[in-house]
């Protein structure tokens, strides 16, 4: 009796099919769909086979692929610093206020539309979600909606060609250029339905653009003008000069963080822990950890590490205005570290030279080994047979005691009845085997066969099937085998 099996000629109906499901309004009060509910499991490969790119940039096509509102932001703030900066006197309480203002915005993006909306870390009251909307807003990076799915589309898709702002097209591109040309493929997709349902958030999404100027120079040039009658030094410094430290430095997060620094969590990706990053970010140069462990609402977990996002988050719950700080399990943090120290220490293994393996050397009898100690000095400890002539005029205790062992067994001398050997000598000794004795591997030696540097040796998964160090179960017994 045969069996057909029916082979499919067309792509599966979720694949052929897929859409998008719409949006709904952000003030509609209804259930919003997930972008991603309906995906297919293969969602990457599919969108990278069936979505169109656009064409390669060239100079010829350069000014239609540029994004001119981006760029006008990112080029009239600077020239407007430079050029107010050689016309206006800076006073020291505007430079105090310039300096207080930019963490308060920077803080508006790294505990606010990162840590609390992108990632979900902790929970904040309406008030402390309104403080940092409007913060956030005078960082003028576009709306916590906006922002948002961009930012979860970076973590779904790191370093694919569906990351937003892919660290492997260059620096550069992941500080800037990706705001400045117009991308050749449209991100990832990205849930935000959580944060369409967001009051708060829907009100920043309507009011931006007035929020973005009343935050970004009215509010700042008012409070110099108001306090100490200084209306210009306020915009120039407070309001563009100020904007243009907090653009960059939350900038180097897609740039300089996937780009300086050690891997001390996972090395998959390219996000990297540095300290000049930490600085240069508010805290937030500690990605490689981020990265690992998203939901975490800290990125530095060691108290002398620079994080005052970290520490305005917890003050916020002392106040009584954030709670649930999320805080990935301490056990699987080690892990991680554990993973990458084994990794360095596998390369490091790699790296160096070793005793050769018992499978490889020959099994050689008591009567051959005699016979060729006559040519050359042999002695066998711990049932492995040693050439010595390299170091006979090295041997710290004198020639002399060496030559006396030549065709014996110095197996007791060597481990105390003499001199109890250092961990060193041992290793330094495994290097010069050069055979088995057949039999000689008495019962106790186990521990003397493997020398102490390979003890706690690093294993690959192909190697846990049996030991390295295992006698050969071949033997030969020619004249001139050792040799």
């Amino acid at each position: 009796m045969s069996s057909v099996v029916n082979t499919r000629k067309t792509p599966p109906p979720e694949m052929a099919s897929f859409k998008k499901p719409s949006k709904l309004a952000a003030g509609n009060d209804k259930e919003v769909v997930p972008e991603d509910a309906n995906i297919p499991d293969n969602y990457v490969a599919w969108t990278l086979k069936n979505q169109k790119q656009l064409p390669p940039v060239t100079w010829g096509n350069l000014f239609e692929n540029i994004n001119w509102l981006s760029t006008a932001v990112l080029t009239v703030t600077p020239a407007l610093t430079f050029y107010g900066a050689m016309h206006t006197k800076l006073r020291w309480e505007t430079a105090i206020w310039s300096v207080l203002y930019y963490f308060i915005t920077g803080l508006g993006i790294t505990a606010g539309y990162h840590r609390l909306w992108a990632h979900r870390s902790y929970n904040a009251s309406k008030p402390l979600q309104y403080f940092l909307a409007f913060a956030g807003a005078g960082a003028v990076e576009g709306s916590i909606r906006w922002w948002s799915r961009g930012h979860r589309a970076h973590h779904r898709y790191t370093d694919t060609e569906l990351d937003p702002y892919n660290a492997h097209y260059g620096f550069w591109w992941a500080h800037v250029g990706w705001m400045i040309i117009k991308p050749r493929r449209k991100p990832g997709v990205a849930d935000i339905s959580d944060l369409s349902k967001n009051d708060v958030v829907r009100w920043q999404h309507k009011w931006y653009i007035s929020l973005l100027l009343t935050a970004g120079f009215i509010f700042p040039m008012a409070v110099a003008g108001l306090c100490w009658g200084d209306w210009l030094g306020g915009l120039v410094y407070a309001g563009a000069a100020r904007l243009c430290f907090v653009h960059h430095s939350t900038f180097c997060v897609n740039s300089l963080a996937h780009w300086l620094g050690e891997t001390p969590f996972d090395d998959k990706h390219t996000p990297r822990d540095h300290m000049i990053t930490a600085f240069v970010t508010i805290g937030e140069g500690y990605h490689n950890f981020h990265h690992q462990f998203p939901m975490d609402y800290r990125n530095a977990i060691k108290w002398y590490q620079y994080d005052p996002t970290k520490w305005f988050i917890w003050v916020m719950q002392q106040l009584g205005l954030a709670s649930h700080l999320k805080v990935f399990p301490e056990n699987e943090v080690r892990k991680g570290q554990l993973t990458m120290q084994l990794k360095k220490l596998r390369e490091t293994q790699d790296g160096l030279s070793w005793a050769p393996d018992s499978e490889e050397l020959p099994v050689v009898s008591w009567q051959s080994f005699q016979e060729q100690s006559v040519k050359r000095p042999l002695i066998v400890i711990a049932g492995f047979i040693h050439d010595v002539s390299s170091f006979l005029e090295e041997h710290p205790g004198g020639r002399h005691l060496l030559t006396k062992h030549i065709g014996k067994d110095a197996t007791t001398a060597f481990f105390g009845g003499v001199y109890d050997h250092s961990n060193a000598a041992h290793n330094l000794l495994s290097m010069m085997r050069v055979g088995i004795l057949h039999g000689g591997h008495q019962h106790g030696l186990e521990d003397k066969a493997i020398p102490p540097s390979q003890r706690l040796r690093i294993a690959k998964y192909n190697e846990m099937g049996g030991s390295p160090y295992a006698s050969s179960t071949a033997w030969s017994d020619g004249e001139g085998i050792l040799g």
